[in-house]
């Protein structure tokens, strides 16, 4: 098997729209036999999977390389297939971590898988056409298996020996960290997921993030020895900032992709914030800005390249929440220009440090912005879905703001209609 790192692949002249594009805005790093797989995608619609477990309710910047590989490989007439793990959920990816996944009720994962459905239908189109993409979930084959049946058909393919070299597993027994006998079972489990794949859709090439690399070779490996067909991995780069760090990682936490995690306008300012270094790389990956538009802020540093990292939160938040709730996002942030990044054209209330600690209840904010004239009229306003808090409405007549609200943002605003709004903050 051929295995090519970014730099060999980048060296390769592809003749296929979908590989070109892929390289072309910088998605390959490692692939099993990149001028065979050029070939296949030159011709028509190819089944290709990506594989995401369902530990919460949404996925995070860090799963939109291969989530924005696959909708570019739609765009270029191939077929998305997400699989949900619902059943390798049940026992955790161990690839580089140094502990066990935390184990989850089948109602949790059943309950997670929804949530990242809703995240999938912003960035795929799903359908079925030839190249519309579909959702499965592995439980449909794995809650099946019998373990005998298992060792049999698939476990007679893996080598032990080879196991124990792949890095994501030499590196835990390297570090003696605990690597449990069910841990060491996901890499079969993930191979037989691209045997199953295969046989029920054709899929031809699972893509993945370069931490997946041994589990994706070894899928590959099984499908050829079980079925003699050759499918291909293809690997996307560990991505990281320009000063080092992990992509997706915040002081507050992970950078989420569903709005209920994380509101639209502070996805608009992770993005706002990205470092000078990185600005013309995201823009590539992380919008579908075309490339010569892009390629005018390659020469730009410095000042001008605020209005590249204005274009990159709008196009990257409209992406995963909307146009709607992207072009608010930059109207709240072009108007926190106030006094403590606090609008100076809407009316402001200051909460002491004691009411955020406590938390403050929207129904008595709303009576003390006077946008409501008892708490029996602010209970009605938000049971009518009046109310908003940045442009969301608040459904909870029990939902309060507290300090937590403002780990990331100087303000919040609240609003009853269009015209009546309030900013909220914490006291100085």
């Amino acid at each position: 098997m051929t295995t090519l790192s970014t730099s060999s692949a980048a060296q390769a002249q592809p003749r296929s729209p979908a590989l070109a594009a892929l390289m072309q805005r910088g998605f390959v790093h490692q692939c099993t036999a990149l001028t065979r797989l050029d070939d296949l995608l030159a011709g028509a619609a190819v089944p290709i999977y990506a594989g995401f477990d369902a530990t919460a309710d949404s996925l995070h910047v860090g799963h939109l390389l291969p989530i924005m590989a696959l909708r570019r490989l739609q765009q270029c007439g191939h077929k998305p297939i997400v699989l949900m793990g619902g059943g390798t959920t049940r026992i955790g990816d161990p690839s580089f971590r140094s502990a066990a996944r935390p184990m989850l009720s089948d109602e949790q994962i059943a309950s997670n898988i929804a949530g990242i459905r809703a995240v999938f239908e912003r960035f795929l189109r799903f359908g079925d056409g030839p190249s519309d993409a579909v959702m499965v979930n592995n439980a449909d084959w794995l809650d099946g298996l019998g373990y005998i049946d298992v060792l049999r058909e698939v476990g007679s393919h893996f080598s032990v020996n080879r196991m124990l070299a792949f890095d994501s597993v030499k590196s835990r027994l390297e570090k003696q960290e605990n690597l449990s006998f069910l841990e060491f079972n996901y890499m079969i489990l993930q191979a037989y997921d691209f045997l199953e794949l295969s046989r029920r859709f054709g899929c031809r090439v699972q893509l993945g993030g370069s931490d997946q690399w041994g589990n994706i070779v070894s899928g590959v490996d099984l499908v050829r020895r079980a079925i003699g067909q050759e499918v291909f991995g293809l690997t996307a780069p560990l991505l990281t900032t320009a000063s080092g760090a992990k992509m997706g990682k915040t002081a507050a936490g992970a950078v989420w992709l569903n709005a209920a995690r994380l509101r639209p306008f502070d996805y608009w300012q992770f993005w706002r914030n990205t470092e000078d270094g990185d600005v013309v790389r995201f823009l590539r990956l992380f919008t579908d800005l075309p490339m010569n538009e892009i390629a005018r802020w390659e020469t730009l540093a410095g000042a001008p390249l605020n209005e590249a990292k204005h274009v990159l939160a709008t196009l990257a938040t409209a992406l995963a929440h909307g146009p709607a709730a992207a072009s608010l996002a930059a109207e709240e942030a072009r108007g926190s220009i106030g006094s403590g990044g606090m609008p100076n054209d809407v009316p402001t209330l200051l909460l002491t440090a004691a009411q955020l600690r406590e938390g403050v209840a929207v129904v008595e904010l709303l009576v003390s912005a006077g946008m409501a004239r008892s708490k029996g009229d602010a209970r009605r306003l938000i049971q009518g879905r009046g109310v908003k808090l940045d442009g969301v409405a608040v459904e909870d007549v029990e939902a309060t703001v507290s300090a937590k609200d403002f780990e990331t943002v100087a303000g919040r605003r609240l609003s009853v209609g269009k015209k009546r709004q309030m900013f909220i903050g914490p006291q100085p």
